[in-house]
């Protein structure tokens, strides 16, 4: 897959870092890590099976591919737990936590068009969005992605199609991607409020985009009239790493801050159950959004803050 990366790089801007970003790669990919072994074998096992062609029917990512259904999802269970997608290879559907199509509904018509665009998928996961970018026209769309489980997932999906887009997930950090304004279009969904230091990201966004490229951020906020942010003090809907929930003004404010130009909220959507779920595909932790609210009200996470709510803003460097 790197050589893949190498040689659709080297068509690009990406061909000033191109070596760069492989050398960290690498090195990523090298370091300890005890489950290598059965995520390795799962994708064994999965290059046994046949591949077929990619494409998009709401709200599956489909690969068109005449499978062995018990190997195949014995192989991809050993890659649990599936947290984007959801995708589905022949007639064995791979039902993700997340339905991220309802995602991609929400920004897709709003957004300037991706074809022929370099893109940075920022936080990509298993590739899901990634893979959508690329059939949308992107010249190359990159995913970055320090957890290695979710570039295992990537390689997994790859692996099963027979003509692979132009779409890579690479295990990398938003910090190790050289300051160098190369990307056409860069997406930032559901990252910013992991951030310690949210001004940091959002200048190292910045840091990597063309002038007049175009911004697509997404991140969690809170709808509390004269409140301007909250800032958990141990958990937020059981999530330990959340730092800081901001009001839309505040996330306006700090946008300008930055330098960013036509800020546009486009939505502001509660997250639901239809949109994250419990299924048999995220593991032996089966708790999703169900579990991290109040049962007595939809309205509070269980730590008795405002339940989860998502803007998406959209602007230009």
């Amino acid at each position: 897959m790197l050589r893949d990366f190498s040689k659709c790089a080297q068509l690009t801007q990406l061909d000033l870092i191109c070596t760069q970003l492989i050398n960290l790669s690498t090195q990523a990919f090298n370091k300890n890590n005890g489950n290598k072994p059965k995520w390795e074998q799962a994708i064994e096992q999965i290059k046994t099976q046949n591949t077929g062609s990619l494409y998009f029917v709401t709200p599956y990512l489909n690969i068109g591919a005449h499978i062995n259904n018990l190997t195949l999802e014995k192989a991809l269970k050993q890659l649990m737990p599936w947290r984007k997608g959801p995708y589905q290879i022949g007639d064995l559907q791979l039902d993700s936590e997340w339905r991220g199509d309802m995602k991609w509904h929400r920004i897709i018509p709003h957004i300037k068009p991706l074809k022929d665009k370099v893109v940075l998928d920022v936080g990509s996961g298993n590739g899901y969005f990634t893979y959508l970018m690329s059939i949308s026209g992107a010249k190359i769309a990159l995913g970055i992605e320090p957890f290695l489980l979710f570039n295992y997932q990537f390689k997994a999906i790859r692996t099963l199609i027979n003509h692979p887009p132009n779409a890579f997930v690479l295990p990398l950090r938003l910090e190790e991607i050289p300051k160098k304004p190369l990307f056409d279009t860069v997406f930032s969904m559901g990252v910013l409020y992991h951030q310690k230091d949210h001004k940091l990201h959002l200048k190292q966004l910045r840091n990597v985009m063309k002038p007049g490229g175009e911004l697509i951020l997404e991140t969690l906020i809170i709808d509390l009239g004269k409140v301007e942010k909250i800032i958990p003090k141990e958990r937020y809907a059981r999530m330990r790493n959340v730092y800081c929930l901001p009001s839309v003004n505040t996330l306006h404010t700090w946008l300008e801050d930055e330098k960013f130009k036509n800020i546009k909220l486009l939505n502001i959507t509660k997250t639901t159950s239809k949109e994250q779920r419990t299924t048999h595909w995220i593991g032996n932790n089966t708790q999703s959004l169900k579990d991290f609210l109040d049962p007595s009200n939809s309205n509070l996470t269980i730590e008795g803050l405002p339940a989860p709510k998502r803007a998406v803003f959209i602007c230009q460097k």
